[in-house]
């Protein structure tokens, strides 16, 4: 499997070849991951893998999704498909991490793999792209599909404070909600970072089997180096129908079944909570209804139950009326309350002045699209960013609204820290509390 030169755009002549076939598969999609540059996007065990890259879509600044949108339309709409599956995921596919914000030095990809390993619904298949030499198109390759790595240990990191140390952050927040008060905007997302350097040389595989088998009910992602366990869908589109899960509110798992349900309870009553939950529900119902012919949304809030913690869920769903594409979405919905805050545009001017780092792809958009502009996008989660040199930033962010306590809002981030700083075989870093 090769990689194409990370800084190379797809020429404008650029035409690839695409074969999916069904195959008989039932060994785990995560064992045959390449360990140096995985690519997954996976949730309670189905989903697709990618081996090598066939090229890539870069892009940056205000206009990040709509350029990658219309170059992959281009590429998209050039190649030749030939998809006997015909199921979610199956033909041409790109994996996407999106930058969160437009200033950001992060650079937003859409990586076309060689192989792509999927599973759905039972069914399995492999897809061989190619990119096509018009003067000699030679016969596709027969597929070999990488033998199943044993399982390893995690890797191991340690992780300390990064930009945003814990009393940067509670007096961020602290003054967050003087601003709030003083009615410069309703709710504003602030986030902080831990550091830490992964030295085996065995990869991120392991890691993203942690948390594949810690946290199946999530969408497990790995694109480029950004690797996490995201519970929010941003948009998924699939012939015609759209649907998001909007996530906001939180609390922590009980230490036994009766204070568990107690936990979920008073998350369920908790004004703070709702407040903030509507607030997220009421900017993603805004951005995605003028898209829609029909948006439904759950008639309350549900708790959300994962192996760390409680949040508040919304469904939407509804049918397209416009014919946007996954990337169309992507673009009219992003950043989310959920993770800018109220009014957007005076949220993330805050954001800028009080976090004081760039967020690089953390709460930005991650996820996959094929030929025809479907696919489905989390928001970048519970994840962090793997460079090149080994450097591991994970982030983690709460949504701070009138009454939010600085104190209790950085023992969330910690909880919100807990899937990946366990996925490196490390215990959540335990600030003392200023």
């Amino acid at each position: 499997m090769t990689r194409t030169d990370a800084a190379a755009p797809p020429a404008a002549d650029t035409r690839l070849r695409v074969r999916t076939v069904a195959v008989d598969e039932t060994a785990p999609l995560v064992p045959r991951l390449d360990p140096r540059h995985p690519l997954l996007w996976m949730r309670r065990g189905e989903g697709m893998i990618g081996l090598g890259e066939v090229l890539r879509i870069e892009s940056r600044g205000a206009d990040r999704v709509a350029d990658a949108a219309r170059e992959w339309r281009r590429v998209a709409g050039s190649a030749d498909v030939d998809d006997r599956v015909g199921l979610p995921g199956s033909g041409l596919v790109a994996f996407g991490a999106i930058a969160f914000a437009d200033e950001s030095a992060a650079t937003s990809v859409l990586v076309v793999p060689e192989i792509v390993l999927g599973r759905r619904d039972g069914r399995a298949w492999v897809t061989r792209i190619e990119l096509v030499d018009e003067a000699s198109a030679a016969p596709p390759e027969p597929v070999e599909l990488p033998a199943p790595a044993p399982k390893r240990d995690v890797p191991r990191v340690r992780f300390e404070p990064g930009a945003m140390p814990p009393e940067a952050y509670t007096g961020a927040v602290a003054e967050a909600v003087r601003r709030i008060d003083d009615g410069r905007f309703e709710k504003v997302v602030l986030a902080r970072e831990i550091v830490g350097t992964l030295h085996e040389g065995a990869g991120l595989r392991a890691a993203l089997a942690k948390l594949a088998d810690d946290y199946p009910d999530t969408w497990v992602f790995a694109v480029d180096g950004l690797i996490g366990a995201s519970p929010e869908t941003l948009v998924r589109v699939d012939h015609g129908t759209v649907s998001a899960r909007v996530l906001a509110g939180t609390a922590s798992r009980g230490r036994d079944a009766a204070s568990d349900r107690g936990q979920a309870a008073r998350l369920a009553a908790s004004h703070k909570d709702l407040a903030e939950h509507a607030l997220a529900v009421e900017s993603a119902v805004a951005t995605l209804a003028p898209h829609t012919a029909r948006l439904d949304a759950s008639p309350e809030p549900f708790t959300l139950q994962l192996p760390n913690l409680w949040h508040l869920a919304t469904d939407l769903k509804g049918t397209l009326g416009d014919g946007s594409s996954s990337l169309d979405l992507v673009r009219a919905v992003h950043p989310t309350a959920a993770v800018a805050g109220t009014p957007r545009r005076v949220a993330l001017d805050a954001i800028a002045e009080l976090e004081g780092f760039d967020r690089g792809r953390y709460a930005g958009p991650v996820g996959w699209v094929d030929a025809e502009g479907d696919g489905e996008w989390a928001i970048a989660l519970r994840c962090a960013q793997v460079s090149p040199d080994g450097t591991v930033r994970a982030y983690a962010g709460c949504g701070i609204v009138h009454d939010s306590v600085p104190a209790d809002e950085l023992a969330e981030t910690d909880m919100k820290f807990r899937p990946i700083v366990e996925a490196f075989g490390a215990p959540p870093p335990s600030p003392p509390v200023p």
